[in-house]
């Protein structure tokens, strides 16, 4: 059964209310008889040619919109409590027929029931109750073979403050019509799941450098006398690092939140890409790793790029940290101009001379809690990377290096931004 929603003229007070008042059955599609409402198959060949001949001459600024058009499950029911619309979403959501359920009783079509095993219908009694409900929140039931549904309802009601209407003996403020819209559980299944992998993972983390320090501190503190200066200096400096270790998980865990939740925040101002580079690699020169480790490439005369400096730092040491890991030999920087979505930008290429990543991995290394085989890590870098590089209106990607091993290749737009 597929229902139609037009937009239609008002129906006058002193007629009885229908669900063609306004609402969503087309002209010319027919209801069932008894004017209960009740949508006709589209496929019927004069109701495909109506809807056709609507949807020629009508954009959706007329307000034309098929039922089984909606990806939500979407059951409507009447001020009777019987089934008017049932989509196909819906079908496909409950394993219900809709000619199974158009005209039943809806409780009997959803017999929702909650985690407590209550009937959601008595508990809620969507029919009776205070006349000022609109709506019920998003919430999980479940039907009687266990399949679990997120389940939003709404109210249409008769308008307040006017009087029974002519012909229909409903008080203002009754139930006109029941909106039920239906959403399958399996997205939040997947993102528990992962909220599960990300406790698991920070645990694991954090587990090895908390250790670390307590043990030290706990050592330096019974026995402070009988170790030497370069021993305390030792313990002191493995201490030192694990807390960096720690504080370093903390803010990318912050850094995927606001990801997730398109919070992350760009501080714009004038930067100097090259000279970034130059300050990450100094960082990890500083650090330990060999200077001839390390090349930048980038011309003399380069767009102006309008970013945030610190975010830029971020993307460029977990690259350069990611190539100098998992990848051998010289880790190259390019920086170059490069047209983005059309307009001047800049391309910064960072290279290693290692075994590189097999294609079908390469779609993969964006995600959460990628890492590669036999390696440490919290799986986050590369997708904080990818984050922070789209939050500033660019593109990352991965490719085969031309000397062999990994190329990670951001874009970044170039030119003065809109900051009105």
């Amino acid at each position: 059964m597929t229902g139609v929603l037009v937009p239609q003229p008002r129906q006058p007070a002193g007629n009885p209310p229908d669900l063609r008042a306004g609402c969503w059955v087309m002209p010319g599609v027919g209801a069932s008889p008894g004017g209960s409402g009740v949508v006709e198959p589209i496929g019927s060949g004069q109701a495909r040619a109506s809807a056709g001949a609507l949807a020629a001459t009508t954009d959706f600024s007329g307000g034309l919109v098929l039922a089984d058009d909606i990806p939500d499950g979407l059951v409507i029911a009447d001020h009777a409590g019987r089934v008017a619309v049932f989509n196909r979403a819906a079908a496909r959501l409950t394993g219900i027929s809709p000619a199974d359920a158009v005209g039943r009783e809806v409780s009997e079509v959803l017999p929702l029931r909650d985690a407590d095993d209550r009937c959601w219908w008595t508990a809620t009694q969507p029919y009776g109750g205070l006349t000022t409900r609109s709506r019920h929140p998003e919430r999980c039931l479940y039907l009687p073979d266990g399949t679990e549904l997120l389940v939003s309802v709404g109210y249409v009601r008769c308008p307040r403050g006017q009087g029974p209407r002519a012909g229909w003996n409903r008080e203002p403020g009754s139930v006109r019509r029941v909106m039920i819209t239906l959403r399958g559980a399996e997205q939040r299944a997947r993102i528990e799941r992962s909220r599960a992998d990300l406790v698991s993972t920070v645990a694991h983390e954090l587990r090895s450098p908390l250790t670390s320090v307590k043990g030290f501190t706990a050592t330096l503190l019974n026995k402070w006398t009988r170790f030497t200066d370069d021993q305390k200096r030792v313990m002191l400096e493995t201490v030192n690092a694990d807390a960096d270790r720690v504080t370093r998980l903390i803010t990318e865990l912050l850094d995927v939140s606001r990801i997730e939740a398109g919070r992350m925040e760009i501080h714009r101002e004038l930067v100097d890409i090259p000279a970034r580079v130059r300050k990450v690699i100094s960082g990890r020169v500083a650090a330990g790793d060999a200077e001839d480790r390390f090349r930048i490439d980038a011309p003399p005369a380069l767009p102006e790029t309008w970013l945030d400096a610190d975010k830029v730092d971020q993307i460029l040491s977990n690259l350069i940290e990611n190539g100098i890991r998992h990848g051998a030999g010289t880790v190259t920087t390019v920086v170059e101009p490069a047209t983005v979505a059309g307009a001047p930008g800049v391309a910064v290429s960072v290279r290693d001379q290692g075994p590189g990543i097999a294609p079908e991995f390469a779609s993969r290394v964006f995600r959460q809690f990628w890492r590669a085989k036999r390696r440490g890590g919290a799986g986050l870098g590369l997708f904080i990377v990818k984050g922070l590089v789209e939050a500033h209106g660019g593109t990352i990607g991965v490719h085969e290096a031309p000397g062999g091993g990994a190329e990670f290749r951001f874009t970044m737009p170039a030119g003065t931004p809109d900051f009105g």
